[in-house]
């Protein structure tokens, strides 16, 4: 039997890239109706109907919308996880790995705002499996952050801080795209918001003899002493 690289028998793969393609049809076609009008108000026959799906597709691959609720959380921390390494690697300075990984924590925000709305409106539909899973995710996509965190504090490139509470306040702001867009997006653009956030959450943290070397970053908060 042919195999392709991984490994993986050729219709196998086929078969798997399908799986794949139908349970983001579904996904995509759930999650704005979940978050305009709650699980309470969404059948799922309704998103059978917009997925333009049968009812019993659905329930091949999820069970209720408790799964398709985890799904839509785990789908969104594994995109940041992804996208924070990869905004780690070309960087060694650990402030600018701090930036880069703060940048693409709010573009996945940006990308998944619905998504994200409703993990927060959602999350009491998750089991305590549930649960447990999507706060495993959440500390593994914050750990790379928390280790430039780390390294940044122990070069004196940051004050000593709590870097647990400053991750999570990077995280925290990333959301607020999301959380408070109505008040945001009329305001600013995007890349306005990242920029400004990203200069005020460093100037906090960077001591003033390493502010020049970070004034790409820190705009004119660069000479706040």
């Amino acid at each position: 039997m042919l195999r392709t690289a991984a490994g993986i028998a050729p219709e196998d793969a086929a078969r798997a890239a399908r799986s794949d393609a139908r349970r983001a049809q579904i996904l995509h076609a759930a999650v704005p109706l979940l978050e305009r009008r709650g699980s309470h108000e969404v059948s799922m026959q309704s998103i059978a109907a917009e997925a333009g799906v049968s009812v019993g597709l659905i329930y091949r691959y999820f069970a209720g919308k408790q799964e398709l609720v985890r799904a839509v959380t785990e789908g969104v921390l594994e995109e940041i996880g992804q996208l924070i390494a990869a905004a780690l690697e070309p960087e060694e300075d650990p402030v600018r790995q701090i930036a880069g990984a703060f940048a693409a924590y709010c573009t996945v925000i940006r990308d998944n705002r619905q998504a994200v709305l409703l993990t927060y409106r959602e999350s009491n539909l998750l089991d305590e499996e549930g649960r447990r899973v999507t706060k495993e995710l959440e500390v593994r996509t914050v750990a790379p952050l928390r280790s430039a965190v780390d390294a940044a504090v122990a070069q004196g490139l940051l004050r000593p801080l709590d870097a647990e509470i400053y991750c999570y306040d990077l995280l925290t702001v990333a959301h607020s795209w999301a959380l408070k867009h109505w008040y945001f997006s009329p305001r600013r653009s995007f890349e306005e918001f990242v920029r400004t956030q990203t200069a005020l959450l460093l100037s906090t943290a960077i001591p003033p003899p390493h502010r020049a070397r970070y004034a790409d970053l820190l705009g004119g908060l660069a000479d706040d002493r």
